[in-house]
């Protein structure tokens, strides 16, 4: 049992397979539990998800490329998240989004292969942003980078947790990471979890 306060971020620490993973497809409502309930803002999560809700729970997946049509240019993928949530659209408006991710014009008539990992991961970042989440479950976001875009992508993570208020579920199976990065850190093993002094 645990909680997660607004504009805190905390850690899952694992080794691979022991469930972590798992348990963020709970919170983000994309699998039903077996036992026991999730509660959120005081109530019961229905499932499946509907909005509001579904909305205010994002999830930065591990493998930003699973998070984008390969087929599809990545500014399709975007317009399709402004049209979803009923959002104003301009061009001009997605330029201004994406430049404080480095992103820029150039990218968005590319495919998803044809950009790294780090470019895709801020990407897709900033496609959850759109639906102005208040729960982001982070799901391994820098393990497929290298240590300079992680501490980029961390320190992006951070930065916007200050301006916005939202709250991150962190996980991941490196310990220093979820140190520098988490208010609270909880380490499952064996089905249970217990707090990490």
């Amino acid at each position: 049992s645990f909680f997660i306060d607004e504009g805190e971020t905390v850690g899952i620490l694992g080794k691979s397979g022991c469930g972590k993973s798992t348990l963020g497809y709970l919170i983000s409502g994309q699998r039903k539990p077996d036992a026991g309930e999730i509660l959120y803002e005081g109530k019961p999560l229905p499932f499946p998800v509907r909005q509001p809700v579904r909305k205010e729970i994002q999830v930065l997946y591990q493998h930003p490329e699973n998070s984008f049509n390969p087929r599809r240019e990545i500014y399709s993928s975007l317009k399709e998240i402004y049209k979803l949530y009923r959002l104003p659209f301009a061009d001009r408006i997605l330029h201004e989004m994406l430049e404080p991710f480095g992103i820029y014009p150039e990218h968005l008539h590319r495919l998803p292969v044809q950009l790294s990992g780090g470019e895709l991961q801020r990407i897709a970042l900033a496609r959850v942003l759109l639906a102005q989440p208040k729960l982001i479950v982070l799901d391994e976001p820098t393990s497929m980078l290298d240590s300079i875009s992680q501490a980029q992508m961390i320190r992006m993570l951070m930065d916007l947790q200050k301006k916005t208020g939202v709250s991150y579920l962190f996980i991941s199976h490196n310990p220093l990471l979820c140190e520098f990065a988490c208010h609270r850190i909880f380490v499952l093993k064996d089905k249970n979890l217990t707090e990490k002094g």
